[in-house]
């Protein structure tokens, strides 16, 4: 399934252009939900850029030829603007990963130093390199010299509050080689608490030579206006936002960047969007596991209709893909219009 939902695209230029990133406006990657048909739907509308969820590099190079095959899938290497995103902490395995990767189609190649799950930072990637910068710098020349694709960087505002190295480490990143610097607007140690300080991320804004992007918190148009203003950024990346509503990026590209608005679906095309999305996703996991990965999505897609919370119950329990699909047009329907038809 990859049907376009948008209307001719509209101004070209700016700093991001050149990394044909057009609109400004991005998917982050978010682990158990950007996968391939999520992604896929998302870029239909009109996004600028997709990102893959989080791979991690050395595991993905020892694979097995057949799992780096099933990768290769999952991750969309070819599709139009998209990003992979890799972690690790090891330049070998890394640059590796990132070779692998280009070779196979990757337009992008997106280094995570912001993820702060205790995971991760466990094996001390992601956010836990913004505490090691000289080794953050060691990694980034690595895969800067590994491949001849764009490199891009993501992270936080520090590790804590009394570490807020972002802007230096953007600084030298830059020089490094990498082409963009994606901002989480929180610490490693807020996780995903309190507010994202986008105020903050114009600290790093000011600092860099390459553009850089706001993303935390910005799930709305009126966000997006408000993290650009504040931070100065030259675009935005959003994630939590667009679950159930894959359109908001072209929404945010037409209100903030002038981009023809997208076609937002309702009624019956909303259906036949969720319902194209569900089989997708059982065509990509299987019915066993796609069963179970639908249900988030449907969720959103029900909460962002404000559907029939009887009706969302039945959605998500059900476990015939059959009995799904007939329930969709009913659950996708405000409440208010079922009231008025019964």
């Amino acid at each position: 399934m990859h049907e376009d939902h948008k209307t001719d695209r509209a101004p070209d230029g700016g700093p991001l252009a050149e990394l044909g990133i057009n609109p400004p406006v991005l998917l982050a990657p978010l682990a158990g939900i950007t996968d391939l048909p999520f992604r896929r739907v998302v870029a239909g509308f009109g996004a600028g850029l997709v990102v893959s969820e989080m791979v991690a590099s050395q595991e993905m190079v020892q694979a097995k030829p057949s799992m780096r095959a099933k990768a290769r899938a999952e991750l969309g290497l070819g599709e139009v603007r998209t990003a992979v995103q890799l972690a690790g902490r090891d330049a070998y395995w890394l640059s590796e990963a990132a070779r692998m990767v280009a070779d196979n189609g990757a337009e992008i190649i997106d280094i995570n130093m912001g993820c702060p799950a205790k995971k991760v930072v466990g094996g001390m990637s992601g956010s836990a390199l913004m505490r090691e910068p000289d080794l953050a710098l060691r990694l980034i020349e690595a895969v800067v010299s590994a491949v001849d694709v764009p490199v891009t960087l993501k992270t936080r505002l520090g590790w804590d509050d009394d570490s807020l190295n972002a802007a230096g480490l953007a600084v030298r990143a830059a020089n490094a080689g990498v082409r963009m610097v994606t901002i989480h607007g929180r610490t490693r140690c807020q996780f995903y608490k309190g507010k994202a300080d986008w105020a903050a991320i114009g600290n790093v804004v000011r600092a860099c030579p390459v553009p850089v992007i706001a993303n935390g918190d910005v799930t709305s148009r009126a966000t997006a206006r408000t993290a650009l203003a504040q931070s100065g950024a030259a675009g935005v990346m959003i994630g939590r936002g667009a679950q159930g509503r894959p359109w908001l990026l072209a929404q945010v590209a037409a209100d903030l960047f002038g981009y023809a608005p997208p076609e937002v679906p309702e009624a019956k095309a909303l259906v036949a969007l969720v319902s194209a999305h569900y089989e997708a996703i059982l065509s990509f996991y299987g019915r066993e596991l796609g069963l179970k990965t639908a249900r988030k999505h449907l969720g959103w897609y029900s909460d962002a209709a404000h559907g029939s919370t009887v009706l969302r119950h039945k959605l998500l329990t059900a476990t015939d893909p059959a009995e799904v699909l007939r329930l969709l047009p009913d659950a996708l329907a405000p409440q208010q219009d079922l009231e008025r038809a019964a």
